[in-house]
This record gives C-alpha cells, sequence and structure tokens, in this order.
C-alpha cells in the first residue's frame, strides 16, 4: 500500500470537509427519507450540485474538463455520502459515466447517464449476450441488462456490448426506439431497473473495451465499498451513543461486558473495511497490474459489503425494540447497507474473481 504524502493527506482533508455542505456529518437524514419511493430516487438538483463542486468529473483529466483526482479523493467523498446516505448516484457517473462521455451537462449533473453492464446475478462479466451491429448511424443494441441503480432517473444509458468479437460500449438514449426499461423496488426506497434492448440505436464510446471496462468497473467497485464504509461508521456511532444514553437497572447499557464485546467485535470489523478499501484505492491510484488490482478491488467490495450487513443487522439488535421500527435512523442504514452490497458485484461474486486473481501463498516462504 502507497503511503498517502501530507500535501495530498491535506487536500483529502478539504475535501471531505467540502461534502459537508451536502452530507453534513450527523446531519438529519429528512431529506433522505423524503427521497425513498419517488419516482427516481433522488434528487437532481442535489447531483447538479455535486456536478457544480466538480464531483462528478473528479476522474476525469484535466484537459478534458475534469478535476483529474484520483481514487483515493473519490473514494472519500463516496463515504462522507455514505454518512449521510445519499441516494445520487455519484460513483456511477464519476467512475464510468463522466470518463467515457465527459460532456459539460454530464460533468455538470444536467444530463444523468448510468452504465449497464450486468446481465446475469453473481458474475462480474459486463460482455455477455449483449449483441451490437453496426449501421451507417452507429450502432444497433439487442439484449437485456440488469441491475441497473435508480435506472428511472437516467437520460441514457451506457451499455457494454459485443460487435462480434469486439467488446465495446454504447451509449443509447432512454427515449431511444426498441429501449423499454422496468423497474423493481428496493428496500432501502430505491429502485433497480431492466434495460430491454430490441435493436435501439446508439452512438459507440468506447472499442476494445475489455480493459478499460474492468479498469472503470474497479474503480466503481471499491468507492461503492467506501460508501459503504461512511454507511457502517456513522451507524457505528449512532449505535455507540444509544448505549452510552439508554439505561437498564440504573446503568448505562453500554457499561455491561457483554455489550462491550459485541462493540469491539464490531469495530474489528470496521477497521478491517478501513485497510481493505484503503489498500485497493492505492492499487488503482498506483497503476497496479490488472491482476493485483482486481483481487485488491475484490477483497475490499467482498470484506466492506459483509462487514456493512454485520454491523447494520447487529446495530438494529442492540437497539433493542425501538432499532425494528421505521421511525428509528438505524433502521435507514441497513436498507441502505442491503442495496449497495449487491451493487457492482455481490459478495460473492467477488469471493470468487479474488480467488481467480489472488496470488498462490508461497508455504515455503
Amino acid at each position: 500500500m502507497t503511503v498517502i504524502d501530507a500535501d495530498r493527506a491535506e487536500g483529502l482533508r478539504l475535501l471531505r470537509e467540502s461534502a459537508g455542505a451536502i452530507s453534513p456529518r450527523g446531519g438529519s437524514l429528512a431529506a433522505v427519507r423524503a427521497l425513498r419511493d419517488s419516482e427516481t430516487g433522488f434528487d437532481r438538483a442535489v447531483l447538479a450540485e455535486m456536478g457544480g463542486l466538480g464531483w462528478l468529473g473528479l476522474r476525469v483529466p484535466d484537459a478534458s474538463g475534469g478535476a483529474g483526482l484520483g481514487v483515493a479523493e473519490l473514494c472519500a467523498l463516496a463515504e462522507e455520502m455514505g454518512h449521510g446516505l445519499r441516494p445520487e448516484p455519484l460513483v456511477a457517473i464519476a467512475t464510468i459515466a463522466a470518463p467515457l462521455v465527459p460532456e459539460p451537462d454530464v460533468l455538470a449533473g444536467r444530463r444523468v447517464l448510468l452504465p449497464a453492464w450486468a446481465e446475469r446475478p453473481h458474475t462480474l462479466d459486463p460482455f455477455g449476450d449483449t449483441i451490437a451491429t453496426s449501421d451507417e448511424a452507429g450502432v444497433r443494441l439487442s439484449g437485456r441488462k440488469l441491475a441497473v441503480p435508480m435506472a428511472a432517473g437516467a437520460d441514457g444509458f451506457l451499455v457494454t456490448a459485443r460487435e462480434g468479437e469486439t467488446p465495446i460500449v454504447a451509449l443509447v438514449e432512454r427515449s431511444a426506439p426498441g429501449v423499454a426499461l422496468t423497474t423493481a423496488s428496493t428496500v432501502d426506497g430505491g429502485h433497480l431497473g431492466t434495460l430491454s434492448l430490441d435493436d435501439a440505436p446508439a452512438r459507440r464510446v468506447a472499442s476494445d473495451a475489455s480493459a478499460l471496462v474492468a479498469r472503470l468497473l474497479d474503480e466503481a467497485s471499491v468507492a461503492t465499498a467506501a460508501e459503504l464504509l461512511g454507511l457502517m461508521e456513522r451507524a457505528f456511532a449512532i449505535t455507540l451513543d444509544y448505549l452510552g444514553t439508554r439505561h437498564q437497572f440504573g446503568r448505562p447499557i453500554g457499561s455491561f461486558q457483554a455489550l462491550q464485546h459485541r462493540a469491539a467485535d464490531l469495530k474489528i470489523q470496521l477497521e478491517l473495511a478501513r485497510a481493505a478499501v484503503g489498500h485497493a484505492a492505492s492499487m488503482c491510484d498506483t497503476d497496479a497490474p490488472a491482476e493485483r488490482r482486481a483481487a485488491a478491488v475484490s477483497l475490499a467490495k467482498a470484506r466492506a459489503s459483509d462487514a456493512a450487513m454485520l454491523i447494520t443487522r447487529q446495530a438494529i439488535q442492540l437497539h433493542g425494540a425501538i432499532g425494528y421500527t421505521d421511525e428509528a435512523d438505524i433502521g435507514l442504514f441497513l436498507r441502505r447497507a442491503m442495496a449497495l452490497a449487491t451493487s457492482f458485484g455481490t459478495a460473492t461474486a467477488h469471493r470468487r474473481r479474488y480467488a481467480a486473481c489472488a496470488p498462490p501463498l508461497d508455504l515455503d516462504a
């Protein structure tokens, strides 16, 4: 893992502080509650505010109108968004849409493009059965993409497909002929879209895209792990505060040794996830070999997903009966963890990839 120098560490601190304008630490979750089960699932005005702050173009080079910053900076922002449970698709746009289509409206958040890459559960292969065929205007797409988060709020989709044996990425407008979108609600009040394409006209944005898409999806995965890290950190802090204020038998329940042991175990899982996310971000930033990067990213995503589910479930139990009510904020963290844990690959899919990519142990060393 690379050591972040003092100047970059200060930049990361300032970036985290700037996030308070949208997702203040310890702030009210009333706005997030109001967005649950809405048509888009997120606030486009807030997304435009993110664009105005330069967040959506954070991974876009300076020459293309972006900030040209690294994955560590993106993870810092994603972690802060996790603290506030913000539902805007910052990660999907900053890691995939903006680098592929660095147009001013996309970078400013006025035009929402979302990646549509998944075709089968528990697999990380972005190039499956979706077919692209060339025509005079560009390409036409036929196939189906699953589990597109917040798809109803998109103006267009960046679709991975195969043109013969060549992996490509093409941009299809939501309103284009041959495009059908259905959505299903998720437990956090958002939704997942299924995108069906029947000879839909599209614009090619990348060819021979296998290595490029693999890198972008890795960055999206580690940023999602960072978002989970922020989520579980705040859920843990809320729970510790509750253990210190809730009294039973004349004492704070946090003074009971059994609960202290449970809290200590959760803290260990939180810090292990933090270390894994930091290592994966540094592997992305240092242009490590693809297999080493993939192994580090999959380790981080699987660990963060599992830790977030453990910590948020335990948090609800440690709150007692009130934790199970919808009025209690702690339940929002479990619901969001359930949605993010499957975003950009489930823990199962990432464990399988880690097993395939991790270097073998040298037992004789």
